[in-house]
């Protein structure tokens, strides 16, 4: 999805993204911390709840706005793109990529990738999740790219494997990859949610 249809998408819907958040790996005490991606600031206020020196970055400014309604200040909110971060080198201690990559295409990724690995320092740790070729929603939609899917909301999403997360952060040294699952039930019917979890470090 392209950055102008997040804004519409944000200014027509407003906070997309609601709820607790779950199961956020261990990043307290990371240091200078980057969320990619960080929507209306959902997982943000809760990285920030424990961490300084806390930067978000989407490329929606109704997003950013919303963020920062959630956060306040205790994060560094501005509008940026993934692929082309506005940062020096070796910048941060640790980013977070929870769910946006997957909404790009191969080559965006692959761009995205790069960029992420080029802000973090030596020993810094990359955080990614991504939906899994297991979930649920795999398959459904008009397939544009190989495991690539759009939707009737326009919604582009990527359906990851964890041999192809490895080989997008190849430049990293991988610490933890696994398949996440859970139940989730739909009009009395169970449904399996799966994405794949990374820890790579440089």
């Amino acid at each position: 999805m392209a950055g102008e249809e997040w804004e519409q998408d944000y200014l027509a819907r407003g906070e997309r993204w609601g709820g607790a958040v779950h199961d956020l790996p261990a990043i307290g005490g990371c240091g200078r911390l980057l969320e990619v991606g960080c929507g209306n600031g959902k997982t943000l206020a809760a990285i920030a709840a424990n961490n300084a020196g806390v930067v978000g970055i989407d490329c929606s400014a109704a997003a950013v706005a919303l963020a920062r309604r959630s956060v306040r200040d205790a994060a560094h909110l501005l509008v940026a793109d993934v692929r082309a971060l506005p940062f020096r080198g070796g910048s941060y201690d640790a980013v977070c990529a929870f769910h946006v990559l997957g909404h790009m295409e191969e080559g965006d990724r692959r761009r995205a990738a790069g960029a992420l690995s080029r802000v973090l320092r030596e020993g810094g740790r990359l955080f990614f999740r991504g939906f899994s070729t297991a979930d649920m929603r795999y398959g459904k939609g008009a397939e544009t790219e190989p495991a690539s899917y759009r939707r009737g909301d326009g919604i582009l999403t990527h359906y990851f494997t964890e041999e192809e997360v490895a080989d997008l952060f190849s430049t990293l040294a991988p610490v933890r990859l696994l398949t996440r699952t859970w139940p989730l039930r739909v009009r009395g019917t169970a449904h399996l949610r799966a994405e794949i979890e990374g820890i790579f470090r440089k």
